[in-house]
């Protein structure tokens, strides 16, 4: 099953046939945030119940004439694993694994949809892409094993994990608004026989700047499930990003980004730079500035 959202917080099946708005069936309506999805989450959905919906009163219309919005616009949280690549790694010129950096926090704030726009913060600092799959939440989990991860996860969609190249903490650079692109939708676990068998290609304009195959992941799908949840407990609609490989690079006004993942799906958006400022401008930058005065 493929769960997506529609323009007013609609719920979605998208089919071979068409997209369905199924909000109406569902036994949850959308929250004050996180779109419809999220509560029916929450409150025990699971992909058997989407299964048994019936779809004869909700006609199917062409994915072509649809817009969709992030399948979840405000997860509880979002965990992401840093350097789960040996080849980002290399790159990046980093001593360390998430073996021992461990994961981080990203703003659940940070998310848009399909067909955005990445916002750039600063007119002179470096913006890069990282494209990336993502790990859908089904269950509450704490301390679950490796062996057992897997039932706690309800299903896979992509994301674009967006990073200033800049001094702050990991999650200072990676919060900004609009820099966690979701989509295009999420895709059940029962459809992915084995998320780490997955090839994944990120283009930013015509540039193939990312391929690689999820088998190249350090911690895998259920060893990164097992290892968040033994920090913090992860509750129904929690995102986990995988991580990147390597291929990060720049992106600037004006570019177009582009992220595939076999059996997941597509997810582009665009870049601009409409409201960007230069870093020295941004708020508290006069103490950066007093810190290099002799003393």
């Amino acid at each position: 099953m493929r769960l997506a959202v529609l323009s007013g917080d609609r719920a979605a099946l998208v089919t071979d046939h068409g997209v369905h708005d199924v909000t109406n069936l569902l036994p949850t309506a959308a929250g004050a945030y996180g779109g419809p999805w999220l509560p029916w989450l929450e409150q025990g959905g699971t992909a058997e119940q989407l299964s048994r919906l019936d779809l004869s009163g909700s006609p199917a219309v062409p994915l072509a004439d649809v817009a969709l919005s992030a399948p979840l616009t405000r997860p509880g949280k979002i965990v992401a694993a840093p350097v789960n690549y040996l080849d980002h790694k290399a790159e990046m010129h980093e001593q360390k694994t998430i073996a021992e950096y461990g994961v981080f926090l990203k703003a659940n704030t940070s998310v848009v949809g399909p067909d955005d726009d990445v916002l750039l913060p600063y007119t002179d600092v470096r913006t890069d892409q990282e494209g990336e799959l993502a790990i859908v939440i089904g269950r509450t989990a704490k301390n679950v094993s490796v062996a057992e991860a897997k039932d706690y996860i309800f299903g896979y969609t992509g994301v674009l994990d967006i990073t200033v190249r800049s001094t702050e903490d990991r999650s200072t650079r990676k919060s900004f608004d609009t820099f966690t692109p979701l989509g295009p939708w999420i895709v059940t676990a029962d459809e992915i026989a084995d998320p780490d068998a997955l090839a994944l290609r990120c283009w930013v304009g015509d540039e193939l700047r990312q391929e690689t195959n999820t088998s190249e992941l350090i911690f895998s799908v259920p060893e990164l499930v097992a290892y968040a949840s033994s920090v913090m407990t992860l509750h129904p609609g929690d995102i986990i990003a995988t991580g990147t490989p390597a291929g990060v690079g720049p992106i600037i006004d004006g570019t177009h980004i582009r992220l595939e993942i076999d059996g997941v799906g597509t997810l582009e958006v665009g870049v601009s730079g409409r409201d960007a400022i230069a870093y020295a401008d941004r708020p508290g930058a006069q103490h950066d500035a007093r810190s290099l005065q002799p003393r």
